[in-house]
């Protein structure tokens, strides 16, 4: 359903339409983030020009337009696969969406901005990825902190050996936005709706980490567990950041269906021990995410709410040597695109430009930069892998 009028006029050679399907909050980072992209990025060969939305709920459509611009508003995500102009569609709406508009998305020979984790499961991802691979497009996911330049300078680190081989690891991300037991009863806490709970929220931004950071995953033990077993019912459209006071009288509760945390422990092809713990639910705990990677000799460390710094400990000999801390700068990743010196922290919107830059990078060289939706395949692969293990207690393969 049209609910308002955009001129589509005919677009320059080096521009590309660009629509938007699911206009939360994700949405909007989304279209933010193709609004800075000349901003930071000048010499691309193809720039999006953001034209339509689309969204089931009309409080969320206005807001969009109000705050991003006069731009073609639907009801059906379709109106925005079936447009002609529009060669670019982020999809942004909640998991159990994702398969089915995203593989909508490929097949029409759009190139795809999708957000993890690409599905409720792995054969949902794979829908998409095949569709991707026989349509010829590229796809970008939404493994934005893999973009971080400390992060990329931490991967460089390795690939050189400055650390050695890679012997063992930790990786944490861990926040507290279902820590509240008044939190309501959002589509996230419900597997129809969000699949794996924290497994498809958190847990695929980290093996997308440990992935990129170190090879690929063998085999994973892990177990799970959901805190907070009853919630609020929540209005149509909430926010998973929404509370109610539980106390409260004539307050309906729902079961929550999915899991609140989980821990594994991963063996890596390369020999490699890694921990890694998520959850939702850990009081105190503001997305704190992040790694400590060792090796045979030295280490280093990166932690997302000081994303402008890496501990290093590197150089000679092993014992009681100095851990220093380095922070980003032009040179690092993406960093010069944002910032003239060194000291400055890259924001998490500037991350989803770096990540919608290189989608359009992918579409000029016409083969993919940066996180693929082959990446989104092997992080489902060992979300399944940890929901496998709990119910079996033993390992699992991944590979």
């Amino acid at each position: 359903m049209k609910e308002n009028h955009f001129d589509h006029s005919g677009l320059p050679k080096d521009r590309v339409g660009y629509g938007v399907i699911g206009a939360g909050w994700m949405g909007h980072v989304h279209a933010r983030a193709a609004v800075r992209l000349a901003h930071h990025y000048g010499d691309l060969p193809l720039r999006p020009v953001l034209m339509a939305v689309a969204d089931t709920l009309p409080e969320h459509r206005d807001a969009f337009v109000n705050q991003l611009g006069p731009v073609m508003a639907y009801e059906d995500w379709r109106s925005i696969v079936d447009d002609p102009e529009i060669g670019i569609v982020s999809v942004t709406v909640p998991n159990a969406f994702h398969a089915e508009v995203g593989e909508a998305v490929a097949r029409a020979g759009k190139h795809l901005w999708i957000e993890k984790p690409v599905g409720l499961c792995a054969a949902d991802c794979q829908r998409v990825v095949t569709a991707v691979r026989a349509a010829g497009v590229q796809a970008a996911v939404g493994f934005n902190y893999r973009n971080f330049p400390m992060v990329e300078r931490a991967r460089e680190l390795i690939d050189s050996g400055a650390i050695g081989s890679p012997t063992h690891a930790s990786f944490r991300t861990l926040s507290d936005y279902a820590a509240d037991p008044g939190g309501t009863l959002s589509w996230r806490y419900t597997y129809a709706q969000g699949g794996h709970g924290i497994l498809a929220d958190l847990g695929s931004h980290g093996f997308d980490l440990i992935r990129m950071l170190l090879g690929d995953i063998d085999e994973l033990v892990a177990d799970t567990s959901t805190f907070i077993e009853r919630r609020p019912i929540a209005k149509p459209g909430s926010s998973h950041f929404a509370t109610v006071d539980v106390l409260g009288v004539g307050i309906d509760f729902g079961e929550v269906e999915n899991e609140d945390h989980f821990c594994a422990m991963v063996r890596m092809t390369n020999g490699a021990l890694v921990t890694y713990e998520a959850g939702r639910t850990a009081v105190g705990d503001q997305c704190n995410y992040g790694f400590q990677i060792y090796g045979t000799q030295g280490s280093l460390s990166w932690d997302f709410r000081r994303s402008d710094e890496l501990s290093i400990c590197v150089g000679d000999g092993y014992q009681g040597r100095p851990t220093q801390v380095a922070y980003g700068g032009p040179g690092d990743g993406e960093y010069g695109r944002f910032q003239p010196g060194a000291g400055v922290a890259i924001g998490y919107d500037d991350s989803k430009v770096i990540e919608l830059a290189r989608l359009l990078q992918s579409i000029a060289r016409g083969k993919p930069i940066g996180a693929t939706i082959e990446d989104a395949l092997w992080a489902a692969r060992a979300n399944e892998a940890v929901v496998a293990s709990a119910a079996t207690r033993s390992w699992e393969s991944v590979r």
